[in-house]
């Protein structure tokens, strides 16, 4: 096996991505000692319970000492008060990464935080499941996923492609884009998407008229991929959406304009309108398939992950 690609990584947060970049570290042989810390006592008694992280520290600061890469993996609005709290401890060189969904906010809150020296490298990857937690992650959430690197500093290119490495060992795929078109790409991507989730299972509850046994016993396939976005972590995308707040909306606004024009071809009957919409639409959805971003299979191939 080759030599770790950091000696000791810490991980700031104990969720579903931080998990299952431990799972995936191991599995490859990616880092010498992973240290680990969550805020809730009781997450990180999970984390002892399972095995995950090499150790469990009970503070921000004691888990990031030495440390050669620290990744920041908790809700986007967050970031700031934990770079602030480690700030002191960072061992000089090292580099701090994020794993958020929103990158414009994030380099703002935490870049002002870091001592002189320390390399911030802000990343993503877009990989999730809509479970969360310390006992959510699987060294293969990466598999053949994305990972966005997002550079703040020219000087900091060498540790850029350390970063890279790692998310390559880790089973991803890597680019870099700039923050702006990040946020962008993410709220047409990612972020709308959630939030329609969100209001159309809120209108389904909304309905009176229909019980919520029926609801729930007569979900077809559209509905149950909602609730399925819908059940994500409320804290996580309270912030996504306050934090990416002008590109969510534009995006939200772009959104409101097809949606009343096909309002109107349902109104008139224009059937033609319907149709090709419909089958130019369809096109987006096999070239998702066709870049190995998912499967054409019914359950999306999320089947054998049915027990997690």
């Amino acid at each position: 096996m080759s030599a770790p690609i950091y000696d000791r990584v810490a991980l700031i947060g104990l969720g579903l991505i931080a998990s299952s970049m431990f799972w995936a570290m191991k599995r490859g042989g990616l880092a010498g000692e992973v240290t680990g810390y969550a805020r809730s006592e009781a997450t990180r008694e999970t984390a002892r319970r399972i095995g995950l992280c090499d150790r469990v520290c009970d503070s921000a600061a004691e888990a990031v000492a030495d440390a050669d890469l620290v990744v920041l993996a908790v809700p986007v609005g967050a970031m700031g008060a934990v770079a602030r709290e480690i700030a002191a401890a960072l061992k000089p060189g090292c580099t701090v990464t994020d794993v958020g969904s929103v990158k414009k906010h994030v380099i703002d809150a935490v870049a002002p935080e870091l001592p002189e020296g320390v390399h911030f490298i802000p990343g993503h990857p877009l990989a999730g499941t809509e479970h969360s937690g310390p006992e959510s992650g699987f060294a293969e959430l990466f598999d053949n996923r994305w990972c966005l690197l997002v550079p703040v500093d020219c000087r900091s290119s060498g540790q850029v492609a350390r970063l890279r490495s790692l998310w390559e060992g880790m089973g991803a795929h890597v680019d870099e884009m700039d923050a702006e078109h990040h946020d962008l790409v993410l709220a047409v991507t990612s972020h709308a998407p959630h939030l329609i989730a969100y209001t159309m299972v809120g209108v389904a509850d909304d309905l009176r008229r229909v019980t919520d046994s029926e609801v729930i016993k007569y979900s077809a396939a559209g509905f149950r991929d909602f609730t399925r976005i819908a059940a994500s972590d409320p804290t996580m995308w309270r912030d996504v959406f306050l934090t990416n707040k002008d590109a969510t909306l534009e995006i939200l606004g772009r959104f409101t304009e097809e949606l009343f024009a096909l309002q109107r071809a349902i109104r008139t009957g224009d059937g033609q309108h319907l149709f090709d919409y419909f089958t130019r639409t369809r096109a987006i959805r096999r070239g998702i398939i066709e870049a190995g971003q998912d499967t054409d299979a019914p359950d999306f191939g999320r089947a054998k992950r049915a027990g997690k």
